[in-house]
């Protein structure tokens, strides 16, 4: 696996003032989050496994699963995870107009009150940056990208791509999807025990 790929390259980041990539701290604090979700199938089981860590995280939610499942995303709540906007239909920035994109956007807002945001695929126009800030906070990028939804790939190389880049304040994506989940399920809870071997703390995003 390519490294820039796990771990985006610092230019990328300078082209996009203003989101949150990865955060400034010497803690041990890392910040996990999970995409794609909510679906019955897996987001249960993947915050029974944070449970069991004492470990927190912020889940970017396709609205549109939560409108076909709200008692998953009302059961992420009343476990004290935090929720950002992944659009209402995981729309691409690259391939749609922006009075699509950003109708999507909003139509996500409205199943989906936040102030935390995350663009379906990492997909973004750096002009996109402050109109997407009217509405939401933080725009959260990522330090590490787990790579869990490659098929290609065995949960041990979904677990050695997080160890071997994770930092104090990374920012690092997972997916509670179907189809990450066979990667996951045996990737995560490895992940999870290293981490807390380690003495990181998985907290949320600060909103202030």
């Amino acid at each position: 696996m390519d490294k820039w790929k796990i771990q985006p390259p610092v230019f990328l980041r300078w082209l996009f003032p203003g989101t949150i990539w990865r955060f400034s701290t010497r803690e041990k604090c890392v910040y996990l989050t999970f995409d794609d979700g909510p679906v019955p199938e897996v987001t249960p089981k993947v915050v029974a496994l944070l449970n069991r860590y004492q470990a927190k995280a912020t889940f970017f939610c396709v609205a549109d699963n939560i409108r076909r499942f709200p008692e998953v995303y009302q059961m992420l709540q009343e476990n004290g995870m935090q929720v950002g906007n992944h659009t209402y239909s995981h729309m691409k920035a690259w391939s749609n107009s922006v009075s699509a994109y950003f109708s999507d956007v909003e139509k996500g807002l409205e199943w989906n009150p936040t102030e935390l945001f995350r663009p379906p695929h990492g997909q973004l126009y750096p002009w996109y940056v402050p109109r997407l800030k009217r509405t939401c906070r933080k725009i959260v990028m990522w330090d590490v990208l787990s790579m869990d939804y490659r098929a290609d790939l065995s949960d041990g190389d979904v677990f050695e791509a997080v160890i071997k880049h994770v930092r104090p304040g990374s920012v690092i994506v997972f997916h509670d999807s179907l189809k990450a989940w066979p990667r996951l399920e045996k990737a995560l809870p490895d992940i999870l025990e290293y981490l807390s071997h380690e003495g990181y703390r998985m907290d949320l995003i600060a909103m202030e």
